[in-house]
């Protein structure tokens, strides 16, 4: 039997520069996406170095602008706080986040106390709870009053 004549091994030639041209935009292409998952989720993790300062106080607005019965929900530095004016007149303030599930509380009228929108929460206004699951109650915050008669501002702070 005849044998075959070998076939000479040759060395793979180089890749084209057409070829590694490509090759490059791949991996740049990968790289990339792999940066643009990996950035945010990397900045999410990781807090800002510079923390709001802490609000010690605010003005929420006029007296006069707020009738018995009703209620405002306002910003108090990164958190929503709730000011009350009962129906007899006096003012309140609290945190307007449920120590259930920190859902916004509200004001309503129509029950006179502070509701939880999100699992049906019941506060009175010295921010007890009346009814449903939030396990303490509300965070008390001081109310003042400043300014000239007729023009009082209402003035929010921490206890």
């Amino acid at each position: 039997m005849p044998s075959e004549p070998a076939l000479p091994v040759t060395e793979p030639s180089p890749p084209t520069p057409r070829r590694r041209f490509l090759d490059g935009l791949l991996g740049f292409g990968f790289l990339s996406s792999v940066g643009a998952v990996v950035y945010p989720v990397f900045r999410f993790l990781i807090p800002p170095a510079v923390a709001e300062p802490p609000t010690d106080s605010i003005t929420v607005g006029r007296l006069s602008d707020m009738a018995p019965g009703t209620g405002r929900v306002f910003k108090f530095g990164a958190r929503p706080a709730l000011v009350v004016r009962t129906p007899a007149g006096d003012l309140r303030a609290f945190s307007a986040i449920c120590t259930h599930l920190d859902c916004t509380v509200q004001y309503r009228q129509d029950l006179e106390a502070i509701w939880c929108a999100c699992h049906d929460g019941v506060f009175d206004l010295g921010g007890a709870v009346v009814s449903g699951p939030p396990p303490r109650p509300l965070d008390r915050l001081a109310v003042n009053l400043r300014g000239d008669p007729g023009q009082e501002e209402i003035v929010v702070s921490r206890v």
